[in-house]
């Protein structure tokens, strides 16, 4: 940000001395228009997954086919593939939108490869596209169901489909128990939280703020659905590992965002040496805690325990989603 920038009352880059008018207000239709290239990207993106998810169940290399032998026809599960690849391609863009609000929100960066504008931009926009596939995630893991629910009429399998995928402590088998109402958390937060930017106007930029802050929580149920019911990453193997990597830069941004936040009602010093602010204890332990997270994500990486199952010598009779786990 240059010096004749600032953040306005709701977050965004402004030209010091003036104040952004309803007129300037961000609005939700330009973000979508804006969003359009981000979304093709992130089609393109999973067709990709989707083609080698494809071709190692086709091959038999699937680690899905491992968890569950019955799944060795990609033409007959093509729809649960497809649901595992919105589902991957939801996790990069989550990913890429949480690094760019730590970046924007967190220290100043000596050098942006863009403005600030424009990245402000990528956050709102990776925002939207990560709901769209998340969204997307869900229903096609839905299909899959209302496929697999052969044995009733039509009425009943998509409501069963519906409410094993909607709604929250209906799905009731083995690990799905715990991973698939994460998963619908990630979702239901999501889903408000990313909107609420366009009426922050009417609900408050402080309110916003607060709000907007549980957004790492969504990004952390979606991790913890995926290590949990992920099928790619089941066993304790190299793809688990780098899963558990690519959170280390999240970490860490986390941990610097909050130890020197951009916002200078955020931070722990107290203003002219008088009372601390309030939440001053709670900030700080925020901050502890993301330095612990840092460090156990530093011991699980360099360990290679991370919490993966061992490969069997002989596939499972029946699917272990399906079964009672630890």
């Amino acid at each position: 940000m240059t010096s004749d920038m600032r953040p306005d009352e709701d977050g965004v880059v402004a030209p010091t001395g003036r104040r952004r008018s309803p007129g300037e207000r961000v609005a939700l239709r330009g973000d979508l228009r804006a969003a359009l290239p981000d979304a093709t990207a992130a089609v393109v993106v999973t067709a990709l997954v989707f083609a080698l998810l494809w071709a190692r169940m086709e091959s038999g290399a699937s680690d899905t086919v491992a968890v569950m032998p019955f799944m060795d026809d990609p033409g007959t599960y093509w729809m649960y593939l497809l649901s595992q690849a919105f589902g991957w391609s939801a996790l990069l863009w989550a990913w890429g939108t949480v690094v760019l609000g730590l970046l924007l929100s967190g220290p100043r960066p000596a050098r942006l490869p863009v403005s600030r504008q424009v990245l402000e931009r990528w956050h709102r926009t990776t925002s939207l596209t990560t709901t769209a596939l998340m969204s997307a995630h869900a229903l096609m893991f839905a299909a899959e169901l209302v496929r697999y629910e052969t044995q009733v009429d039509w009425a009943q399998r998509l409501w069963v489909a519906f409410a094993d995928t909607f709604v929250p402590g209906w799905y009731d088998s083995g690990t799905g128990r715990i991973a698939i109402p994460i998963g619908q958390g990630a979702l239901y937060l999501a889903i408000p939280l990313g909107l609420l930017f366009y009426v922050r106007h009417r609900i408050g930029a402080n309110t916003w703020r607060r709000l907007h802050r549980f957004v790492i929580v969504v990004y952390v149920l979606s991790v913890w659905h995926t290590l949990l019911y992920g099928t790619n990453v089941w066993y304790g193997e190299w793809p688990r590992t780098v899963l558990w990597l690519l959170q280390l830069p999240v970490a860490v941004l986390l941990l610097m965002r909050l130890l020197r936040p951009a916002r200078r009602a955020e931070r722990l010093g107290r203003p002219g040496g008088g009372a601390a602010r309030p939440g001053w204890w709670l900030r700080a332990a925020g901050r502890v805690l993301a330095g612990a997270v840092v460090i156990g994500l530093v011991v699980v990486v360099v360990s290679g325990r991370d919490g993966g199952r061992d490969r069997p010598a002989h596939p499972p009779a029946t699917a272990p989603h399906a079964q009672e786990t630890d």
